[in-house]
């Protein structure tokens, strides 16, 4: 029988219901985990900076826990309250990628320090504000203002559309950087060979425990690696259906407690969620 010995998750429909808090229930659950051993793992496409609130309220720091930010470009160890790896996107990229969005009639935005840039703001990256609590810096000159390796540029745009974007990209530009679609309006772009597993496996490698000791949750195509890499893989019930299909088990919602219910049945061997006093 395997032993897991850490569980990672996406934030958002994921870990976070949908007005953003963690549940008290997936709270207790996700404690109770770590006081008996377990290494808790929040995987983000959010900066590092937006997860590290839900990161101090599930006590990562002192459990010995990991932030993945950037869909998995950078990994902070809160115990050792330091990055351990962060991989940026190449300058060379930021005007392609600019002239691409332009070309294909989509809004784009990145991260430079604590702020959101982007040449015009938008509903898409007014949802990015909100869920990561960072401003928004309109800019003329995006390629200008963006004068530093950034970890990942996101191109916005209504779901439909941006599905063939993300296609016709893919095929553009495949060979040279990670594409992934997160929430369906965002379509994110990292360095080559950077997913959620890529962190995960290098967090794995600092623990010395193998990825069949890991469980994974997520709910959209970002979280398709760690799912897959995991040795456990779980999919949230208000996931896409095609992440569910490439998933082990399927849970309940992000609203139902899906994580507090796997984690009773697959770490505790009980099939029925109760609080932990």
């Amino acid at each position: 029988m395997i032993e897991y010995k850490a569980v990672a998750m996406d934030l958002d429909d994921t870990l976070l219901t949908s007005d953003l808090q963690i549940s008290e229930e997936t709270k207790q659950t996700l404690l109770q985990c770590q006081k008996d051993g377990m290494h808790v793992i929040l995987a983000s496409g959010r900066p590092i900076y937006a997860i590290e609130k839900y990161a101090k309220e599930l006590e990562l720091e002192k459990y010995g826990g990991y932030i993945v930010g950037f869909n998995g470009a950078a990994v902070k160890d809160c115990k050792a309250k330091r990055m351990i790896m962060q991989r940026n996107l190449p300058m060379e990229y930021i005007k392609m990628l600019y002239d691409l969005s332009v070309e294909n009639g989509v809004y784009i935005h990145t991260y430079v320090g604590d702020e959101i840039i982007t040449p015009k703001n938008n509903q898409y990256t007014e949802v990015e504000g909100k869920l990561t609590g960072m401003p928004i810096t309109e800019t003329e000159d995006f390629v200008k203002t963006v004068n530093q390796e950034v970890v990942k540029v996101l191109m916005l745009e209504n779901p439909e559309y941006l599905r063939t974007v993300y296609e016709k990209l893919s095929h553009e530009l495949g060979d040279k950087l990670s594409l992934t679609i997160s929430k369906p309006y965002f379509l994110e772009i990292m360095d080559k060979g950077i997913e959620k597993s890529t962190a995960l496996l290098h967090i794995c490698n600092k623990l010395g425990i193998k990825t069949e000791q890991l469980i994974a949750f997520g709910d959209s195509y970002n979280d398709l690696s760690m799912l897959t890499a995991a040795g456990l893989g779980i999919a949230m019930g208000n996931a896409r259906e095609d992440v569910k299909k490439q998933s082990d088990y399927v849970t309940d919602g992000n609203n139902e407690d899906g994580i507090a219910k796997a984690l009773w049945r697959f770490v505790y061997k009980e099939t029925q969620c109760s609080l932990i006093a």
